[in-house]
């Protein structure tokens, strides 16, 4: 019976399939699919479909893998041979592919998802009052810096941390300075503003330490960082994402990406991880907006596999009232590859990535879901 109601279930989101699991005995062979992925809430969707539904699963026996950064991802995606899945940020994936289309785009993991948080030192000069709109915010910090720049005293320039120069931060911030009329460098001696790699799970030290030293400095990473970078008292945020990137179902940033072997021979057991992704992405919605039980449910499954997220800043960042991220929408569809061109378009101007991409060749759009829009409809 359980067999029965989970292929009726899946045959409303995926019709390719259901005839052949109607014909797939219960006791078949089981693909392994491995993913990696970093510690982010970008990744909460992952982990929750592992916990809840990877024993549900019955042609994928899914496994999941946390790493501490957007590199460490990319090279083992590359370097090992029993990686399937990888979800990783943007402009990395135009960067590999360029190098190597050996994969496919198949799946996008949330929507919007990052943010712009300045330290204690900064804020004494910008002032942010918890009241103020995510515009005034954004002028009162272009204020202080054109301030500090013009003022002549020393303040040994305005670092801003991001986590790779190929993350869809680095770009948002480009953005971010380009629509104010400054410019970034990457060395300390080249101009006011300029960027240094710190992993995500090193940006609450990171912003402490500055502190400590007197530094003005900012991060621009995924939530829940800047989250606990606010809720320990060392420092605020300014902006997210979805406020400098503006795109009507929210912009892109991480992806999933799917070697093509795994595609060409692994595909029924895929196609169930990435369903079962979509939907651990509408737990997570329903379960934001409903509180209570389900949502600590969710903070639990998230802490298993992330203990350095608080519970508080991982309800934090899926706060409903500031949607700073969402997992909604989540097929390669129109949507998703015209916001992910204008990302290449950014990551290209600024620097970030050297070549651009055919993006109708990356995206495959042959594992849609149903569910994954579902909430549009509710």
């Amino acid at each position: 019976m359980l067999f029965l109601s989970l292929s009726k279930v899946l045959r409303q989101s995926i019709p390719l399939l259901s005839t052949l699991f109607l014909l797939t005995p219960l006791d078949a062979q089981k693909f392994k699919i491995h993913a990696v992925g970093i510690p982010l809430a970008d990744h909460y969707a992952g982990i929750v479909a592992y916990e809840k539904y990877k024993n549900k699963m019955m042609h994928a026996e899914y496994s999941l893998e946390i790493l501490p950064g957007p590199d460490l991802v990319r090279r083992h995606f590359r370097s090992f041979k029993e990686t399937d899945l990888a979800f990783i940020v943007s402009p990395m994936v135009m960067d590999m592919y360029a190098k190597n289309p050996d994969f496919k785009w198949v799946g996008l993991m949330h929507r919007d998802g990052n943010a712009l948080a300045i330290n204690s030192r900064l804020n004494k000069f910008v002032k942010i009052d918890p009241k103020d709109s995510a515009k005034k915010r954004q002028e009162k910090v272009i204020h202080a810096i054109e301030g500090f720049k013009e003022s002549g005293h020393d303040f040994g320039g305005f670092e801003v941390a991001v986590p790779s120069l190929l993350a869809t931060h680095s770009t948002i911030f480009y953005k971010f300075l380009k629509d104010n009329g400054l410019k970034f460098s990457l060395q300390k001696n080249e101009g006011f503003i300029h960027l240094r790699i710190i992993k995500p799970p090193r940006s609450t030290s990171y912003m402490k330490t500055q502190n400590i030293y007197g530094k003005l400095s900012a991060t621009e990473q995924s939530l829940p960082w800047p989250n606990m970078i606010e809720t320990n008292g060392d420092g605020c945020i300014v902006w997210y994402s979805k406020d400098i990137l503006k795109h009507p179902k929210g912009h892109v940033e991480c992806i999933i990406i799917a070697k093509n072997e795994t595609i060409e021979k692994k595909k029924i057991a895929l196609q169930e991880v990435l369903y079962y992704i979509h939907k651990a992405g509408i737990d997570i919605e329903k379960a934001r907006m409903k509180g209570g039980h389900d949502f600590d449910e969710i903070v639990k499954m998230v802490r298993k596999h992330i203990p350095s997220h608080t519970a508080k800043s991982i309800k934090t960042s899926l706060d409903r009232d500031t949607m700073g991220i969402n997992f909604k929408n989540l097929n390669v569809d129109e949507n998703a590859k015209e916001s992910f061109r204008e990302i290449m378009d950014l990551a290209h101007e600024a620097g970030f990535i050297k070549k651009k991409i055919d993006i109708e060749a990356l995206a495959s759009d042959e594992f849609h879901t149903q569910i994954t829009e579902s909430l549009n409809h509710e």
